[in-house]
């Protein structure tokens, strides 16, 4: 029987990985969880355009408005839960909320930002194999449903933890096998966390910045002589947490190799996540991509005074929408 794959989350990410997986398996058999796009994606399904794969790309899955209305119309637990949504806390939670798709041998795969993501899925769902996943695509959802790629995509994957046991190790691979048939660009790990690490030097330094300096990155470091050994210095901070909890080689040199990477970069430059989310007033990732870092840091004593700065105001900032929604 064809593999049935849930995907939580279909925005951007979500609905590039819908029309990747429908190389692999029908595009019936994947079903799609939308909330602000459920009209468009239900009506016309997911347009893509690509650099890397073209433009005009159409993809209809089954597109359902929640979890429960999947598990009703695929009448089983699915094989494979890609959650691409965004790691902000929910009361019920993501995984919670998933939780009514997930049989004895689905298989969770966590396409998200941040660090310390894993455990309220590995806590909730010890028996299931987890896949922890770190994604570099650069997409945006420019209207309902219509998706713009850049010409970048790339999966790190790993079990959660990385010890898992052979029968998790075994449906990794057969999750890996669904890559290749889909033609992804993927490359999986023994332990994937060192790829978290290295992409959360770029996402807990940059987001927070830009998102409270209304500035892209290129626009940050040229507004002030200051600016270059701000970001230098929470950059430090982030590959010292990384040290403490084992990976040494997030240093000073991987850290002065992205900082050239947006020296040389063109204004306006690039505009993170958060900066977009900002400028829209949406939640952002605060704790995912900032607070489960400065966790790790209180535990293993690590000083982190740029890094806790950012954090406060950001979290008063992110908290100032939640209110605002609330006063509507």
């Amino acid at each position: 029987m064809p593999p049935r794959i849930l995907i939580f989350g279909t925005g951007s990410i979500g609905a590039v990985y819908a029309y990747i997986l429908s190389k692999a398996v029908k595009a019936s058999n994947i079903f799609t969880v939308c909330r602000s796009n459920y009209a468009a994606a239900s009506q016309n399904g997911f347009t893509i355009n690509s650099n890397l794969f073209g433009n005009n790309l159409n993809v209809r899955p089954q597109v359902v408005s929640s979890v429960a209305e999947a598990v009703k119309q695929n009448g089983n637990p699915f094989d494979y839960i890609l959650i691409c949504s965004k790691s902000i806390k929910t009361t019920p939670s993501a995984a919670e909320l998933v939780a009514p798709a997930v049989g004895p041998h689905t298989t969770i795969a966590l396409i998200q930002n941040g660090i310390g993501i894993e455990a309220e899925y590995s806590t909730l769902f010890p028996e299931n194999p987890l896949l922890s996943c770190v994604v570099y695509l650069p997409a945006t959802q420019t209207s309902p449903a219509v998706i713009s790629h850049k010409e970048v995509e790339r999966l790190h994957l790993g079990t959660f933890p990385a010890d898992a046991s052979s029968q998790h190790k075994a449906a990794a691979e057969s999750f890996v096998s669904l890559l290749h048939t889909a033609n992804a660009n993927f490359k999986t790990h023994d332990d994937v966390q060192f790829e978290r690490w290295s992409k959360l030097l770029v996402n807990a330094s940059w987001n927070p910045i830009c998102a409270l300096s209304r500035s892209r990155d290129a626009e940050f470091l040229a507004a002030s002589p200051q600016s270059l050994e701000y970001v230098r210095g929470v950059m430090l901070e982030i590959a010292a947490i990384a040290q403490a909890m084992g990976y040494a080689t997030i240093d000073a040199k991987l850290v002065d190799l992205q900082i050239d990477r947006a020296r040389v970069r063109a204004l306006p430059g690039v505009e993170p996540s958060m900066l977009a989310d900002a400028k829209a007033e949406r939640n952002m990732e605060v704790d995912a991509i900032v607070g489960n870092a400065l966790a790790m840091a209180k535990d293993k004593g690590i000083q982190t005074p740029l890094l806790t700065s950012l954090y406060v105001l950001l979290r008063s900032l992110d908290d100032s929408f939640t209110k605002k929604r609330q006063e509507l």
